[in-house]
């Protein structure tokens, strides 16, 4: 008997429980959850919103949108020829510097 229980044991297989049988969850990166998160708040979409958020912690949720913020202002400054201050503040609305 304690063959049969040791050799039942030894197969990967039965060692798992039916929980680890399934698919693992896709992880989202930073960077995946401060583009789905900034476009939900774009589009006013508060259920994506809530689910970027879920992805990562709050404080790498913060880091990615400030990335994205601080690229998305170098291209934008870039295409129109113009400062990243400038091109910051227009999309503020502030008046220009």
């Amino acid at each position: 008997m304690s063959a049969r229980l040791r050799k039942f044991l030894s197969r990967p297989e039965a060692a798992r429980s039916q929980e680890d049988r399934r698919p693992e969850k896709r992880t989202h990166n930073l960077f995946e959850a401060a583009a789905a998160y900034v476009s939900a708040c774009a589009d006013d979409d508060q259920d994506r919103i809530d689910e970027a958020a879920a992805w990562v912690s709050p404080e790498a949720l913060s880091f990615g949108v400030n990335e994205l913020a601080c690229r998305a202002v170098i291209a934008l400054a870039r295409e129109r020829d113009e400062s990243p201050t400038a091109v910051a503040r227009t999309l503020l609305g502030l008046p220009a510097v």
